[in-house]
């Protein structure tokens, strides 16, 4: 048809066109063969590419006599593999640059740094109450939300800016071209204030607000390492430094500064070293006993982790257990703490220093919650210690009880199945949720000592606090520990408002696995004389 022969001659031109220009040299006699790509424009205004083999027949003087090609029309093949490209480099929802994306975008932008001195900073933002949103209104809105402030953020980021969504609620921008700390700082007060305000979302009317953190590309870091590893190491310092911004109240922004630095390059010792601790040798257990309040008997006993380092000394879970998390050590050394406690509890009973239905507390982590196999390493461990499902009792944070999601949960619940309880430890430190204690299926509320501390004062204390936990706790068929008890008067008092057990100095206080046994056995020998 004519349409294919104005297809064939716009193919042969554009070949024509493309072809090297040695491959029709009348003085050339070695180049007769050529692959490569051909682009062109179809009549019909469609964009076309081609993979060539062209190949040309000279005569004996060298001249071209013809030349001939087969094609191969790859354009959907390149269409697919761009899309391809497009999903794994962008965000769904948004379709602004992922994380993989942009820090390709860094490492580029701190290459171009390198050789020409132009800075670079990365803001990490936050959003605030995302989850809220999402538990409270649903996802809709809350995908609707995060849409609303991707485009609040393209409209208020300069031009050449990169902004990325890396997770549910967190986007970054890359700024090139940033004088220093303060102009850096000044644009993502700019951002933050441009996010911060009330938008309304399926008539629902939301504030929505952020916290940003900065940090800028140092001399000293592109010296350090490569531009891939202070692209990444530029993002967590940004990252450190949002935390700093929400750690103060929210609704911030915070350059990320030498402080932060020193703090992050010990974090970052401390976690290679955390790696060793397990192996090494070098985790201890400490225990105290939880009393029954008003029989004054050993009920359970609470298990404790340290880390013994070598040249910190002794370290409570405070200071590395976050690092345990996020590196994924606290599945292992969580399976040590339950091992360990679990086989001393079971020496304990075989040896009488405790009663058969005495229980095991141990501290657990949302993540622990949120593994799949945790339960049955659980029972495993309990089977091979001859301990009952009954015998335990995994303490979690208030943030699990806000945190609704639904993998803990159902880890939750098949603990449950298998007799083990779930405390809800330092119940009134934080943020405490009454909504969530109702459906969260919980059987203890351990009271935080901060509240405690001050019950049996004789100007009341916090004793209404104290009293109306108590109640609310019974009222769901909760029962209540008190913790940081220390005096004959606090405990009278937790007595009188109706406390189930009672933890504290007062009723002992933390002790290795040895000395522990010893105040066992003498006690279980005072008790014999009285009795």
């Amino acid at each position: 048809t004519i349409s294919d022969d104005v297809a064939a001659r716009t193919y042969m031109q554009a070949v024509r066109d493309q072809l090297p220009r040695f491959m029709l040299d009348a003085g050339t006699t070695n180049a007769n063969r050529w692959e490569g790509e051909i682009a062109f424009r179809s009549p019909e205004g469609l964009a076309r590419t081609f993979t060539v083999i062209a190949q040309v027949v000279r005569e004996s003087d060298g001249s071209v006599h013809h030349w001939a090609t087969i094609a191969r029309d790859i354009t959907e093949e390149r269409q697919a593999r761009a899309e391809l490209d497009r999903i794994a480099t962008h965000d769904a929802l948004t379709g602004l640059p992922n994380r993989v994306l942009f820090l390709r975008k860094t490492t580029e932008a701190l290459e171009r740094a390198g050789t020409t001195g132009v800075k670079v900073a990365v803001l990490f933002i936050d959003l605030d109450k995302l989850k809220h949103v999402n538990d409270t209104i649903g996802h809709a809105v809350g995908d609707q939300l995060i849409v609303s402030i991707a485009k609040r953020l393209a409209n208020a980021t300069r031009p050449n800016d990169t902004v990325a969504r890396i997770a549910g609620d967190e986007f970054v921008v890359l700024c090139e071209g940033v004088l220093d700390d303060h102009v850096a700082l000044d644009i993502a007060e700019r951002i933050r204030t441009a996010i911060t305000g009330p938008l309304v979302l399926h008539g629902v009317e939301i504030e929505a607000g952020a916290s940003v953190g900065v940090a800028m590309a140092t001399d000293d870091l592109l010296a350090e390492m490569s531009p891939a590893d202070a692209a990444v190491t530029l993002l967590h310092s940004a990252d450190t430094a949002m935390y700093r911004a929400k750690q103060r109240g929210r609704g911030r922004s915070e350059l990320f500064n030498d402080q932060m630095r020193t703090a992050a390059r010990e974090r970052a010792a401390l976690a290679a070293e955390l790696e060793q601790a397990l192996a090494g040798d070098q985790f201890e257990i400490v225990y105290q006993p939880i009393e029954l309040a008003h029989a004054g008997r050993i009920a359970a006993v609470e298990a404790f982790l340290r880390w013994n380092h070598p040249t910190k000394g002794q370290l409570s879970p405070v200071a590395f257990i976050d690092l345990a998390d996020e590196s994924g050590l606290i599945a292992p050394i969580g399976d040590w703490v339950l091992d360990t406690a679990a086989a001393d509890l079971r020496t304990w009973m075989d040896a009488g220093l405790v009663d058969r239905g005495t229980c095991l507390h141990v501290n657990v982590s949302r993540r622990q919650l949120a593994d799949t196999t945790f339960v049955d390493r659980t029972a495993n461990v309990l089977r091979e210690r001859g301990l009952d499902g009954t015998q335990l009792v995994y303490e979690t944070g208030e943030s699990t009880l806000i945190d609704s999601n639904p993998a803990v949960l159902r880890t939750v619940n098949a603990l449950k199945r298998n007799g083990v309880r779930i405390a809800v430890d330092d119940f009134g430190a934080g943020n405490s949720s009454l909504a969530a204690l109702r459906t969260f299926p919980a059987d203890i509320l351990k009271i935080d000592g901060t509240l405690v501390r001050d019950v049996g004062r004789t100007d009341g204390g916090d004793d209404p606090m104290v009293r109306s936990i108590i109640q609310l706790a019974h009222s769901l068929d909760l029962s209540v520990c008190a913790e940081w008890v220390t005096s004959d008067d606090q405990l009278q008092r937790l007595r009188v408002l109706g406390c189930d057990l009672v933890q504290g100095n007062r009723i002992g206080s933390n002790a290795a696995r040895d000395e522990f046994a010893d105040r066992l056995s003498k006690r279980r020998v005072s008790d014999d004389a009285t009795n």
